[in-house]
Formats: structure tokens, sequence, C-alpha cells
């Protein structure tokens, strides 16, 4: 990655935001982190990120809602949702509101670094993603059937 570009680790638990931030440390970006949603979109208004790794439950607004907003505001960041309650309602709404992948808790540092990746070749990828896009995903197929 280019230390240019920015990821955004959003969760309410401090050693999960921690851990995210760690693993993706030495990948030559800029990584920030929001203990919840709204503080995530205040840092998205002041400088937009080019990848957000969110958690769907926190207090406050939930990862849907910010998830909406992103991609309502800013929408050319690739988001992955990351849960510890994975639902086929909230896999199916992630799609829905274009959420790049659909990850289950516990992730792995290699798993994390994967789709962070992944995400940030999508965003710097010229824009094609009407056709096929959808199908692309992979995280999240078991949820959908």
């Amino acid at each position: 990655m280019d230390k240019a570009r920015k990821v955004l680790v959003v969760d309410d638990e401090e050693i999960v935001r921690l851990s995210h931030m760690r693993t993706l440390a030495g990948q030559s970006c800029n990584v920030e982190a929001a203990r919840g949603a709204e503080e995530a979109l205040e840092k998205m208004q002041s400088e937009p990120a080019d990848v957000v790794l969110l958690d769907l439950r926190m207090p406050g607004m939930d990862g849907l809602a910010a998830l909406k907003a992103i991609k309502e505001r800013w929408p050319e960041t690739e988001v992955v949702i990351i849960t510890g309650y994975p639902s086929v309602y909230t896999a199916r709404e992630a799609v829905r509101l274009g959420a790049f992948d659909y990850l289950v808790k516990p992730v792995g540092p290699d798993e994390v670094l994967a789709v962070a990746n992944e995400a940030m070749a999508q965003r710097l990828a010229p824009p094609q993603r009407e056709k096929g896009a959808k199908d692309s995903k992979k995280g999240w197929a078991k949820y959908l059937n």
C-alpha cells in the first residue's frame, strides 16, 4: 500500500482497534482508528479514508447505518464489515449498501491484511464495478445461501 493511502479502523473494542492497527502499521499506509461510527464519520469529514474496517455492533450508531452514511457521502471508499454477530440479514444488508466484504470475528492478522489489500486494490482500480462486482465478493457467500 501507499503512504498517501488511508485505512480507518472502527471498533468500540480497544483491543480490536489496536490489533488491526498493529497489523496494518507495516503496510506503508496511514492507519487511523475511531471508537465508534460517529467518530469515524467526523474523521471521514476532515480526511476521507480509502478503506474502512467497520464493526457492526457498537454503542450509538451501528455499523450498517455508518456503512450507509459512508457510501452516500464517499461512494469511492471501500468498506469491510467485521462482526462477531453474523446473520443473514446483516450480510444481505451490507451487500445491498455496498460493502466490499463481510468478515466474521475472530479475524487473524493475515485475513485483515489480505482484505485490506484487496479493498485498497479495488479502490485504486479503474471504475468498472457495475457488472460482476458482487460476484467477486468472497467473504459473505456462506451467509447469503
